[in-house]
């Protein structure tokens, strides 16, 4: 198997695992027990706390545990909107954001608030010249993701903290993609508010946090016990944070080197492909990028074909967000970049992981240059555009 889908999870590291193990069977207590037992598990919640703070250059008390990342922008978005909402109803964002984002802010329009979407560039960036244009005296949140999931683009982050500072304004940032693969430091950035999620870098399922600055006030979302110091009801899940902190421990020693192999493996892919397919066209690489994700569209294919018959091999890749697989419209990213449908048609998604080798991506790259050209000689064959998947029998 050869796993190139790292943006939508990743397995758990082997040492989260382990980490995480005897909070299922030995320490077990509840958090908010009076006794020793409980305490225990209390203890390992504020260590998790202090090493997710230390990984943004943050205070513990400024991490709250969530869901993951969907709860965590959910949570960002509605909770600042509940508390501004006397000063203000306007909310900024941009175009390509996550649907835990764009959904959101849907829902807060049905109950008054305005929004407005941010164009962004053909390598998926806004312009801050358009952000600030969009600042009005109602405006009390701008919320622009780190880095894309589609493209990999990351944004000018630091200069939008400052122009949020300079209007008074909160800023929240979708960090789900980005944390751990580029260095994030909310002082410096002047972030107020951050999204994380576990899932998306060794960590477990089910389990991310909400950064939150001293000082913003931010509703409750959960309603109940007095968890989350009274923000977030609900028993915490003890194993579910174990892991998450192990795995941001992890991502913290190993940052460095992976970034390095992640680099090597990304230049090797793209160069490869675009010198084997040269009417490929690689996403977004002109901006500031991840270094675990690479963007192809292709003009002759349709990528649910490509993706169809490399699943045949036991290779796994994507055409887009996993979030939205099961859509069959063209993805509001590619939209958003003015690619054209024919082209978005055939763009696939390659997200790489740390413990994918060089070796496999010259294997990938072998098998991905011949199973397009036979989709091309198909396509050509046949006289038609590739409105519909091509079956492996058809080839």
């Amino acid at each position: 198997m050869i796993y190139l889908d790292h943006a939508a999870t990743t397995a758990v590291h082997p040492e989260v695992f382990q980490e995480m193990y005897p909070f299922f069977m030995q320490m077990y207590a509840n958090p908010s027990a009076a006794y020793e037992f409980g305490r225990d598990a209390k203890i390992m919640l504020q260590c998790v706390r202090e090493t997710i703070a230390e990984s943004i250059h943050a205070r513990p008390e400024e991490i709250y545990f969530t869901s993951g990342g969907t709860e965590a922008d959910n949570w960002a978005l509605i909770g600042i909107a509940e508390v501004m909402k006397a000063k203000g109803k306007h909310i900024i964002t941009s175009s390509i954001e996550h649907h835990a984002i764009l959904r959101t802010c849907h829902y807060l329009e049905k109950r008054g608030f305005l929004v407005t979407y941010l164009p962004v560039n053909e390598n998926g960036e806004i312009s801050l010249e358009d952000l600030e244009k969009a600042i009005r005296p109602d405006t009390i949140l701008i919320s622009i993701m780190f880095a894309n999931n589609e493209i990999g683009t990351v944004m000018p982050v630091k200069q939008i903290g400052k122009l949020a500072k300079k209007h008074h304004i909160i800023f929240h940032t979708d960090a789900v993609q980005a944390y751990l693969h580029e260095k994030i430091d909310v002082k410096e950035m002047q972030i107020d508010l951050l999204s994380a999620s576990g899932h998306k870098f060794q960590g477990p399922k089910g389990v991310g946090f909400l950064y939150v600055r001293d000082g913003i006030r931010l509703s409750s979302f959960l309603h109940g016990g007095s968890q989350e110091r009274k923000k977030r009801a609900g028993t915490e899940n003890v194993p579910g944070i174990v892991g998450l902190g192990k795995a941001a421990a992890i991502g913290i020693r190993d940052f460095e080197k992976n970034h390095l192999h992640l680099l090597a493996m990304q230049k090797y892919l793209t160069e490869q492909i675009t010198k084997q397919i040269p009417d490929c066209k690689v996403n977004g690489l002109a901006a500031k990028h991840l270094d675990n994700n690479l963007s192809l569209s292709f003009p002759f294919l349709e990528a649910a074909s490509l993706i169809a018959l490399l699943d045949m091999e036991q290779i796994y890749i994507s055409a887009g967000s996993a979030c939205n697989s099961s859509e069959t419209k063209i993805s509001h990213v590619l939209q958003a970049i003015g690619m054209p449908k024919e082209m978005a048609r055939g763009t696939i998604r390659i997200s790489l992981g740390a413990e994918n080798t060089m070796e496999e991506m010259k294997y990938f790259v072998k098998r991905l240059v011949f199973l397009a050209e036979q989709l091309r000689m198909f396509s050509e064959e046949n006289s038609i555009a590739p409105k519909t998947s091509v079956r492996q029998r058809d080839l």
